[in-house]
């Protein structure tokens, strides 16, 4: 019985580090998200007046 008790626990070890593996890239993906939309939102934000201008 303490086999199987063995083989349970361990395979929940694994299941919570995969979901904190995925937390973190999720952070990662969403963090790249934010820098890029702050880095190019000024300059679309000027083409766009750009283009609307021009109509």
């Amino acid at each position: 019985m303490s086999r199987h008790i063995a083989k349970f626990r361990a395979k929940m070890d694994e299941q919570g580090a995969t979901a904190v593996e995925y937390g973190l890239m999720v952070a990662l993906i969403a963090i790249v998200i934010i820098v890029a939309v702050a880095l190019l939102g000024g300059n679309l934000s000027g083409l766009f007046n750009q283009v609307a201008g021009s109509v």
